[in-house]
């Protein structure tokens, strides 16, 4: 398929490269133009606007930062809703709200084409490889009409019910991964002053009932953090705390209360604070087991 990728940061850009792998056609647009440049050495086209990939691709995906870069995407004056899209699928796989992506849809359909939200689970090395987890969410036939595209990144991908489905099940899968950070850092301050290895430490969490796949696939990058170094962000601080804000706005709107997920968005704060925004989730552990007490 010819397929335009609006937004290529860090997971877009995972994403472009796979799907140019695959066979597809890959037009690509970024509000930063250079951040293009490696993907169109690879065989991608550069589109001037998000209006001009609308208008030359068969399917539009777009992963972006949260609704206000969605609104403005989409709605600016060269943006992908600036022109009719008779025909075209569009594939919207940020982490928003559910009523975020339930009126997206219905600008998107409004327009002339079918909708489909699909978030997925994982960062860039599963994006590179085709194994995300992918959570969709629209019609039945919309979602097999782009089962071609997301067949193609996700190693498992399920279709949980109408849009907003699929931004509600993202919310959900990531607050315990957001928690596990802050109760790591919070388990290790009691391991602090033992002199065992880092690597060591975390082979033994691993191995037990404190060891979730996050930590038995990244054991070696935590164990880094925990060691001291400053590892970069492929899902950072600041990206959880996103989430986490969004996760608090929805449960305000369902009427629920988070408190766990409250207290640990204020913890993620003081690292952010910190300066250590920009670093991987996994950071969160290193700093508040060496952050001093007041």
């Amino acid at each position: 398929m010819r397929v335009g990728i609006a937004g290529v940061g860090r997971m877009g850009a995972a994403i472009a490269e796979r799907l140019i792998g695959q066979g597809h056609e890959l037009l690509v647009w970024n509000r930063t133009a250079g951040k293009t440049d490696a993907l169109t050495a690879k065989g991608a086209f550069a589109c001037s606007s998000p209006k001009a990939l609308a208008a030359a691709a068969e399917a539009i995906v777009t992963i972006l930062t949260d609704a206000d870069a969605i609104e403005t995407v989409y709605d600016d004056a060269d943006g992908i809703l600036s022109d009719r899209l008779d025909g075209k699928l569009v594939i919207d796989m940020s982490s928003l709200r559910p009523e975020t992506e339930r009126a997206l849809a219905e600008r998107v359909r409004a327009k002339g084409a079918a909708f489909v939200e699909c978030p997925v689970g994982g960062t860039v090395a599963p994006a590179k490889d085709g194994k995300l987890l992918g959570f969709a969410g629209g019609e039945a036939a919309d979602v097999e009409r782009a089962r071609p595209i997301l067949d193609a990144l996700c190693r498992r991908l399920e279709h949980v019910g109408p849009v907003g489905a699929g931004a509600s099940v993202k919310l959900a899968i990531n607050l315990p991964l957001a928690v596990y950070w802050q109760a790591l850092g919070e388990a290790m301050t009691l391991c602090r002053d033992l002199g065992v290895d880092e690597a060591r430490m975390v082979d033994i969490f691993a191995d037990s009932s404190a060891g979730p796949n996050v930590l038995k696939n990244r054991a070696a990058l935590v164990a880094k953090a925990l060691g001291g170094e400053q590892v970069p962000g492929t899902f950072d601080i600041d990206g959880l705390r996103k989430d986490l804000r969004t996760m608090l706005a929805e449960a305000k709107g369902l009427s629920a209360e988070l408190p766990v997920t409250e207290a640990t968005l204020a913890c993620y704060d003081q690292s952010a604070r910190a300066g250590l925004g920009n670093l991987d989730g996994a950071q969160q552990s290193a700093f508040w087991r060496d952050r001093q007490s007041d």
